[in-house]
């Protein structure tokens, strides 16, 4: 069990009850939908490879099941800084066999020169959608022509996709101020409407957590006028507050997994549980991480100092848990399930 803040706790008017004066809990406890995590391979199980599209880097992995198979999408990166969605599968989870080209290039006007990255995958009927980052860093809107937006495309298949657009366009919301990433999807609709976790900039505070929601899964508006869930100080999340992986729902409310950098930048795993009922309603929110980097391959890389969380699977009565590694190399967690 684990002690959280819980966002929920308020205090209750003493006027209730004549002469009682009562007190809300400041902590509630909660227990994840998961055991202790362990490396489930002690190496990277998908690495750089060859002078091509994946040589410099392949990280930040989204993983489903598919037709029994685990199918990976990875953010892939060449010497030159462009990236691509690599393609993989796998039989067991951990042993994968990659695609020999990328199944999404930089093509639309918002991919130039950066390309597209960070794949989350969400399955909806029979639809896959696909939230990534558009990264221009030739002719962006910022003073150094650079730019990161929230984009969507769809497949059936995973290989052939069709480009839905920027969703949550940077500098345009209605509290972020620069930069969009990062949708994971809930799986279900709540109160007619679809939902969705991203990250922006506020103002003055970089990487915090919005959420926003659609009628179609296609066009989307901020649900806030303000984060739904922000940084703190001194914590694992002091800097950065990013959605990972899909959301799940469970009996308890919507579980998500998230991505927090600390005061040095280092990154490590957190969860947040928000109501099912109201989704920009936070219960309850880990105080401490459940997984850091530890191996020297998450220490070293194109960015040090890095864990993060792209890709949750069920397997059974366990889940593995997919993550970059200081953005050069791909990681498989394992912890147990109820």
């Amino acid at each position: 069990m684990v002690k959280v803040s819980s966002a929920a706790s308020r205090a209750i008017r003493a006027s209730a009850v004549a002469g009682l004066v009562l007190t809300a809990l400041a902590a509630v406890s909660f227990a994840p939908p998961f055991g202790t995590w362990t490396r489930l391979s002690a190496d990277p199980i998908v690495s750089p490879r060859g002078e091509g599209f994946e040589s410099a880097g392949t990280f930040n992995p989204s993983v489903v099941k598919k037709d029994g198979k685990y199918v990976m999408l990875y953010r892939a990166q060449d010497h030159h800084g462009t990236s691509s969605l690599g393609y993989a599968t796998s039989d067991d989870g951990i042993h994968f066999d990659r695609r020999p080209e990328p199944v999404m290039v930089a093509e639309a006007p918002y991919e130039k020169g950066g390309g597209v990255e960070d794949p989350r995958l969400q399955k909806i009927g029979d639809t896959y959608y696909l939230t990534y980052t558009g990264y221009n860093n030739v002719d962006g809107v910022a003073a150094d022509k650079k730019d990161a937006q929230l984009c969507l495309a769809t497949s059936a298949d995973l290989i052939h996709w069709k480009r839905q657009g920027i969703i949550i366009p940077g500098y345009k919301g209605k509290w972020n101020v620069k930069w969009t990433k990062s949708g994971a999807i809930v799986p279900e609709q709540i109160n007619g409407k679809y939902w969705m976790y991203y990250l922006a900039d506020a103002q003055a505070k970089d990487s915090q957590m919005g959420v926003a929601y659609s009628e179609d899964l296609l066009h989307w508006r901020d649900a806030l006028d303000h984060p739904v869930l922000s940084s703190r100080p001194r914590s694992f999340d002091s800097q950065v507050v990013e959605p990972g992986p899909a959301p799940i729902i469970t009996p308890q409310g919507i579980f998500l997994i998230y991505n927090g950098a600390d005061d040095k930048l280092v990154y490590s795993t957190g969860w947040v549980l928000f109501d099912k009922n109201d989704p920009t309603k936070v219960l309850a929110r880990s105080e401490e991480p459940v997984f850091a980097p530890e191996k020297e391959w998450e220490k070293v890389g194109q960015v040090p100092n890095v864990v993060f969380v792209e890709g949750m699977v069920r397997d059974g009565n366990r889940w593995l848990f997919y993550y970059g590694a200081a953005d050069k190399n791909i990681g498989v967690a394992t912890a147990s399930a109820p």
